[in-house]
């Protein structure tokens, strides 16, 4: 199958509210709308994870980040603009997200994408997509294709293809906590 078979095929699962697994910019993921609770409560039960943890979304750049917090502050854009690894940020308000997708104290961490397919797919979708780990709470999360536990991928609707022969180990991304004051805390570098 080829990127754009494959693109197509996982972007009808997500309109149609499924989970897909696909590669990200750092690890394999457990994809869906991001706006869907029913989505994002598939999401939860794949992962066997209580819906109190908050999950991390994609987006494909700025315009589409400003959709979905409420005030993203000076400090955010700064790092954004100087990064060049995946940094995911979590900022003070998440807006137009299923429950679950924020954290109880509202907060939301976002990453803009930097995979040609998870921005492909973001673009033609219009939306947010969860991306969170694709194992089992609690257990290690899978460095490549081939770590991820069958389980998981008996799970969801759609698997990608596209990148499973890759053997490499991509790291998470790094977090940070960009508070509206411009207060910034590294969570996880």
């Amino acid at each position: 199958m080829d990127f754009k078979e494959d693109l197509r095929e996982a972007l009808k699962i997500l309109r149609e509210g499924g989970v897909i697994l696909y590669p990200t910019d750092t690890v394999w993921g457990l994809g869906c709308d991001a706006t869907s609770r029913h989505a994002v409560e598939k999401v939860f039960k794949i992962k066997q994870r209580k819906d109190s943890k908050s999950l991390i979304i994609l987006v494909n750049g700025y315009a589409m980040l400003q959709r979905y917090v409420s005030n993203i502050p000076e400090t955010a854009k700064e790092l954004m603009e100087v990064t060049d690894k995946p940094l995911t940020i979590i900022y003070q308000e998440g807006m137009k997200l299923a429950p679950g997708v924020c954290n109880e104290d509202g907060s939301v961490g976002i990453r803009i994408c930097m995979d040609d397919f998870c921005n492909e797919l973001i673009t033609r979708f219009r939306k947010p997509i969860i991306s969170t780990s694709a194992n089992l709470s609690g257990k290690p999360f899978p460095a490549n294709f081939k770590e991820i536990d069958d389980k998981i991928i008996g799970s969801v609707d759609y698997v990608v293809k596209h990148r499973q022969n890759e053997r490499g180990k991509n790291p998470p991304s790094s977090i940070i906590r960009a508070e509206n004051n411009g207060t910034i805390k590294i969570i996880r570098e």
